[in-house]
């Protein structure tokens, strides 16, 4: 779930998933689907930022460094790794089968090779002689027990779906493992990059017991392993020396938890902090103009929607919610909410995650959909047509920072001026990360802003979120076509198939209004003069990206 303090809300979810499709028989490296976002676009580079590669790379090594985090973590324990503050910090301490790397793509991870020999087996050849943070040596078992984990039922990991295809895991060699799937899946393989394929010491995790992920080490094999914890306050990482690659740059890094917005900005001005990602969005200018540092801005793989949380009320007829989407002022939200950083869409997905499809496949997911410009006369008359003049839609908003509030008064306003009556329901922070997991919560909502990030450059990733029973589906939407399409591209691994697929679902989720889309919203990071080397785009959700950063001059 996304609750960073100031970004929308985003999204809790089972599944993060990568969208990676390999062929059949074929050893797993870079695939097609994975080949990062565009190099270069002219629209996105005519908005009020510019996205940048990275930032210049470290100059040397560093004793410190300390990081803004918008919220502590509640857990480090890698099967509940489902938010900004668990990965962020995660990412530099456990290691997944495979990486996600700073272009967005993927390589091995602790596996040196992944293979398919056929549709229903892949087959990953460990790394030798990699070490945990307590010394011991990585095999196959451990693999097989962290795996298992997100298995459990009993354990109830955030990532149990993204095994919902998966029979058995087992280890045919001492640095081999094999994992037998009941179907084809190719989102499987892209999900061992994210924190669903993270590997920890069976004996570490058997050791800490319940208290694993709260307290003492995490026993993985990354670059940082965890230091002291100060509960409410912050949270070190200590360089690991055994680590298997290049050393980190870095001897300690500290997390400072600074849940107040204006807080973190003021620390990352006065050098509190050294940096920080998800900058909040009222701050963008005060740090440009600052002279403290510099600011940047990468492919974040987000966009800004409204996500409906029931189509059974005001919203249950379709011309409603078209005319909701058709009123919404756009550029404004983006002036506004967005402190202009940001381009408006009238896509639910990222144009980034179709960076790997055919031409003719981008045209067929974008080429048809309902504009982005407002209209609020011919919403007039679907919300006439609807018959639903005067009836009231209900929308989330909360005092997490000014994207949350002004997107909820801009739907607000869209509402009332196409003849809707719309009602603002204020909820806490804490209340309002509910959303995202308690039907209980969503009661009485109608709507909410979110801001949903991919896990990896497909657009399946989003999209699969609105099939029969899907996790992010509030709205209940059920609908067999589409099901269906989803799961013809589950079992489709050849790339250009499953683009074509997906394009078919895009459309059909535009039409039947599933999310509004506002907005693609760049990823930010601040760093001081002080360093440099950390990433521009959100891979630091999965990529040791601490390990980078070192001095600036």
């Amino acid at each position: 779930m996304k609750t960073p303090g100031s970004n929308p809300l985003g999204r809790a979810r089972r599944l993060r998933r990568v969208a990676l499709p390999a062929a059949a028989a074929a050893t797993l490296a870079l695939v097609a689907a994975c080949s990062g976002p565009p190099k270069h676009d002219p629209a996105r580079q005519a908005a009020n930022y510019q996205l940048s590669p990275g930032t210049p790379p470290a100059k040397g090594d560093i004793g410190s460094f300390r990081w803004a985090l918008y919220a502590e973590p509640l857990t480090l324990d890698y099967i509940a790794a489902f938010d900004y503050p668990q990965n962020t910090v995660l990412s530099n301490v456990c290691e997944s089968l495979m990486r996600w790397t700073p272009q967005l793509t993927m390589e091995p991870g602790l596996a040196e090779k992944a293979s398919n020999p056929d549709p229903t087996t892949w087959v990953y050849d460990l790394r030798p002689g990699v070490k945990f943070h307590d010394g011991s040596v990585m095999t196959a078992d451990d693999v097989v027990y962290s795996l298992g984990r997100q298995m459990n039922p009993d354990l109830g990991a955030a990532w149990a779906d993204s095994f919902e295809n998966v029979d058995t895991v087992t280890a045919t060699g001492p640095l081999r493992v094999t994992v037998k799937l009941k179907q084809a899946d190719s989102l499987f393989p892209q999900l061992m990059a994210t924190a669903a394929g993270v590997v920890a010491s069976r004996k570490g995790v058997e050791a800490a017991g319940k208290d694993y992920g709260t307290t003492g080490g995490l026993d993985c094999t990354g670059p940082y392993k965890l230091g002291d914890w100060a509960k409410g306050q912050s949270l070190k990482l200590e360089r690991f020396d055994d680590y298997r690659g290049a050393k980190a740059k870095a001897g300690t890094v500290e997390f400072k938890f600074l849940t107040d917005a204006s807080a973190r900005t003021n620390a990352m001005l006065g050098g509190e902090v050294d940096g920080g990602f998800l900058v909040p969005s009222e701050s963008y200018e005060r740090l440009r103009t600052s002279g403290a540092g510099t600011l940047y801005f990468g492919e974040g793989l987000s966009t800004l929607n409204v996500n409906v949380t029931n189509i059974r009320g005001t919203l249950a007829d379709v011309r409603v919610r078209k005319a909701l989407s058709m009123a919404l002022d756009r550029p404004g939200i983006v002036r506004t909410a967005l402190a202009g950083n940001g381009k408006t869409t009238g896509s639910i997905t990222p144009r980034a995650a179709w960076a790997g499809a055919p031409a003719d496949a981008q045209a067929a997911a974008f080429d048809r959909l309902p504009p982005d410009t407002q209209d609020i006369e011919q919403a007039k008359k679907l919300v006439e047509q609807a018959g639903a003049k005067g009836k009231t839609v209900t929308v989330a908003t909360s005092p997490i920072g000014q994207d949350v509030s002004l997107v909820a008064t801009a739907i607000q306003d869209a509402g009332t001026r196409i003849g809707l009556k719309v009602e603002l329901k204020t909820i806490a922070p804490d209340a309002f990360s509910a959303l995202f997991t308690d039907p209980k919560a969503r009661e009485g909502i109608d709507m909410f802003p979110e801001t949903y990030y991919l896990s990896v450059t497909d657009p399946v990733d989003l999209l699969r979120n609105f099939r029969t029973g899907g996790y992010q589906n509030h709205a209940g939407y059920s609908n067999a076509e589409y099901d269906a399409l989803i799961a013809r591209i589950t079992e489709t691994y050849d790339p250009a198939q499953r683009f074509a697929l997906e394009a078919k679902l895009q459309q059909q989720a535009a039409a039947e209004v599933l999310w509004m889309p506002i907005a693609e919203w760049p990823s930010t990071v601040f760093l001081n003069k002080r360093i440099t080397g950390a990433p521009t785009t959100i891979s630091y959700m999965y990529y040791p990206w601490a390990a980078d950063v070192g001095a600036a001059g």
